[in-house]
């Protein structure tokens, strides 16, 4: 009796693995719109928007002599800040996890500032620090000095954050190995440590790089845009749009966007090579 009682319970039970596929559609599919809406839609409107003047007009906005000293200052300055907070990113972070002190979970909430303070905000606070009434003595207004070091603290956190959560999982068991077959503390690290952080660092890296060629509010004040010495890509835009000229300013972002994407995609697949590499060591 129990046996066929509980028969038709079980022919009536739906397969599990139809509803897991059911519902792996349904979050994959509203993933898919919220994306679109959200980010793809205005991608392919500014692409629209900078081919509504042509092939002739797009080329004509991104190398006349303003757009092309713009993408100079713009990626000279950001690749160095990318390159100095990939290091002192790096130091924070191994700060953050490794070391004890006073103050630790002061330090770990401020490094977030950044992302919470308004980017015009940011560059009040620069020009307040090393403006010309600078209380340090150092007048970095209207410099290719004054824009990096507001650049550089709107990107640390990127760094920073994308390499903190890898530190604290590592198993500091294998370190502790390496240090008892004799390694010293500069072999630990580059043989045992950087390899496990190194997709996360090019992570991070890449999302500052990004940040830094996009960045607007924080060098609005301190740098003055001056064309060929201060002005960024991001001010040069402004430019073109209060001359009513949004084809050229389409197409610069465009370009921005462009460098952006094939520089996270490079770092991304670097990232990926050196984690599978990781994987497969003995």
């Amino acid at each position: 009796m129990t046996s066929i009682a509980a028969e038709p319970a079980a022919q009536s039970a739906p397969p599990r693995g139809g509803n897991r596929h059911g519902s792996t559609s349904l979050r994959v599919g509203a993933a898919t719109l919220w994306l679109s809406v959200i980010v793809l839609l205005p991608l392919a409107a500014i692409v629209w928007q900078s081919a509504t003047g042509g092939w002739h007009a797009f080329w004509l906005a991104i190398t006349s002599n303003s757009a092309i000293e713009s993408f100079k200052v713009t990626l000279t300055i950001s690749v160095g800040v990318t390159l100095i907070n990939a290091v002192f990113g790096l130091i924070v972070a191994w700060v953050l996890t490794r070391d004890d002190f006073p103050g630790k979970r002061l330090v770990d909430a401020v490094i977030d500032l950044p992302f919470a303070l308004p980017t015009i905000v940011a560059s009040l606070v620069m020009l307040a620090l090393y403006g010309p009434n600078s209380p340090v003595g150092l007048h970095l207004q209207h410099t290719k000095w004054g824009v990096g070091i507001a650049l550089l603290f709107v990107t640390l956190p990127f760094v920073v954050r994308s390499v903190q959560p890898v530190l604290l999982e590592l198993d500091r068991e294998v370190e502790e190995a390496a240090a008892s077959l004799g390694a010293d503390n500069r072999v630990i690290f580059t043989k045992v440590v950087l390899p496990a952080l190194l997709p996360s660092l090019l992570s991070g890296a890449g999302l500052a790089f990004s940040r830094a060629i996009g960045e607007f509010g924080s060098v609005v004040l301190i740098g003055g845009a001056i064309p060929g010495e201060t002005e960024v890509s991001s001010q040069w835009i402004r430019t073109l749009i209060e001359n009513d000229d949004k084809v050229g300013a389409a197409a610069i972002s465009i370009v921005l966007l462009a460098v952006s994407f094939a520089v996270l995609f490079v770092l991304r697949a670097l990232g990926a090579r050196a984690a599978k590499r990781e994987e497969l060591a003995p």
